[in-house]
């Protein structure tokens, strides 16, 4: 959810955060940016079991179950984001609550795991991540997504927290070769990088250039507010 006006740390605000934005012109159109890049990079799930940590209303493992996933599974530490995730979901998702850096799950059980818009938040992003590479099987894949570091998204975020806002002033956005460095120290493969987003936060912008915007992310990150890496666990079994 790049272009939410809060989207803070769990226990910082309610579900009903997320539906005013997706009601929003930039909202709509931002997720469905967001949802398309994202499932390109996940890939096929049929049959496959899927992760998504700090996954706020369960929208993502929602769509994951709905693209064929055997198992659709979401985490959060906010004990009302899983309320509102399980009254959407309606059974199709298994749900629990837990934090990025302590997941209640054995090693190497998921074919897929997502992160999305939640490292920029966490306290110790590389232990996060080096947890989610262990829950990760060999030769399964890790698509994370979180806010570029270079956007006038990210610009107009820091002064927000310069003014005392606190949520802003905690966040670390990151470029994606941090993003890329961060994952390889977990032990994964970077496959792909790739960017969204590329319009400021304006509805008459968003109109005139969000056609653009999947062109635009393929060439480059520079300037994307949603920055995207792809990665994978190496399978040591085919050496």
């Amino acid at each position: 959810m790049t272009g939410a006006p809060d989207v803070p740390p769990a226990g910082q605000f309610g579900p009903d955060v997320y539906v005013t934005w997706r009601r929003s012109f930039l909202g709509e159109i931002t997720d469905a940016l967001e949802s398309e890049l994202l499932f390109h990079l996940i890939g096929p799930l049929k049959n496959r079991s899927f992760l998504d940590v700090g996954c706020g209303d369960g929208t993502l493992a929602l769509l994951a179950s709905k693209h064929g996933a055997a198992l659709a599974v979401g985490c959060d530490p906010d004990l009302r984001m899983m309320e509102r995730a399980a009254s959407r979901t309606g059974g199709e998702v298994y749900l629990t609550a837990a934090c990025a850096q302590a997941l209640p799950f054995p090693d190497g059980c998921f074919d897929v795991v997502t992160c999305v818009t939640v490292l920029s938040f966490v306290p110790n992003a590389t232990d996060a991540v080096r947890e989610i590479a262990r829950v990760l099987r060999p030769g399964g894949r890790l698509v994370v997504g979180d806010l570029g570091k270079w956007s006038l998204w990210a610009a107009r975020r820091r002064v927000r927290g310069w003014l005392g806002v606190q949520l802003w002033r905690g966040a670390r956005f990151r470029t994606a070769r941090e993003l890329a460095i961060l994952v390889r120290s977990a032990g994964l493969s970077v496959t792909s990088v790739n960017g969204a987003i590329f319009f400021p936060p304006s509805v008459v912008l968003a109109r005139l250039m969000a056609s653009l915007d999947t062109f635009l992310g393929r060439i480059t990150t520079i300037g994307a507010a949603f920055v995207t890496i792809q990665a994978e666990k190496p399978d040591h079994t085919d050496c």
